[in-house]
């Protein structure tokens, strides 16, 4: 296994586990997430791994096949009340449900580390649902604490 930036030729692999990502979701909050879908298409995923403020990293097995990625975007905060800095934000990371178990999810927690050093960034964030037993565990195994809470009072 290894990982690199990503290329336009992940964007439907990417996809392709952006569906197991959201059947998470839907399972978690099916009065939220609509089952069958994705958060991005597959065009939008290629504009994301484009972007300059967007960073992409994918985990390959050795025949360069998908089995996880880290969607990331570096943010500069900058507001009158806070001292300003730059955070790497993952907006989604997810390994496949055939390859889970292999510390891949490590390794690509791992290397947004690296280049959000390398970036300069003071932090990295991220969301977790409610109910996300796994991906909160996961999170704490990697170091994180949580910073700020949603709450909600559903109508």
């Amino acid at each position: 296994m290894r990982i690199r930036n990503a290329k336009n030729k992940d964007a439907k692999p990417i996809v392709s586990l952006l569906r197991q990502v959201l059947e998470l979701h839907a399972e978690i909050r099916p009065d939220i997430f609509q089952t069958g879908t994705t958060k991005y298409t597959e065009n939008e995923v290629v504009g994301i791994i484009s972007n300059e403020n967007r960073r992409t990293y994918v985990a390959v097995d050795d025949n360069d096949n998908l089995i996880g990625f880290a969607l990331c975007e570096v943010r500069n905060i900058d507001s009158h009340n806070m001292i300003p800095r730059k955070e790497m934000y993952i907006d989604d990371i997810c390994v496949d449900g055939n390859a889970r178990g292999k510390h891949i999810g490590s390794q690509l927690f791992e290397h947004v580390k690296q280049e959000a050093k390398k970036l300069g960034c003071y932090e990295i964030t991220l969301n977790v649902w409610e109910g996300n037993d796994s991906a909160k565990a996961f999170y704490n195994k990697m170091q994180m604490k949580p910073k700020s809470t949603t709450m909600e009072f559903i109508l």
